[in-house]
């Protein structure tokens, strides 16, 4: 867990943070900053994230959402599940930082 007194009380705050260490292998960048993370539901014995892909094909897309399952469950040390949610990504979608990094918008 974190240092952080925010984030060490807020277990969605610290699986989001848990998150940023998840790359898209194609484009270098973190789940989080790609806004593929759109849920994260926290209750006292389980989790559950709502995840979004780049693409539908992502040739990735299983061993993606494997591993931000497992990072989470690792992170707050309990049952963790992931779905993939059914929005389609766009690049709006990814946090403003990341959009100027990577050129868009």
């Amino acid at each position: 867990m974190s240092d952080d007194p925010k984030t060490a009380a807020d277990p969605v705050e610290t699986a989001r943070e848990a998150l940023r260490g998840v790359y898209d292998p194609e484009l270098g960048l973190n789940v989080i900053e790609l806004g593929l993370v759109r849920e994260i539901t926290v209750q006292a014995d389980r989790a559950h994230i709502v995840m979004i892909l780049t693409t539908p094909f992502c040739p990735y897309g299983p061993h993606l959402m494997e591993e931000a399952r497992r990072t989470v469950q690792a992170a707050l040390a309990r049952p963790t599940t992931i779905e993939m949610g059914t929005a389609v990504w766009e690049p709006s979608m990814m946090e403003e930082g990341a959009r100027d990094d990577w050129g868009l918008l």
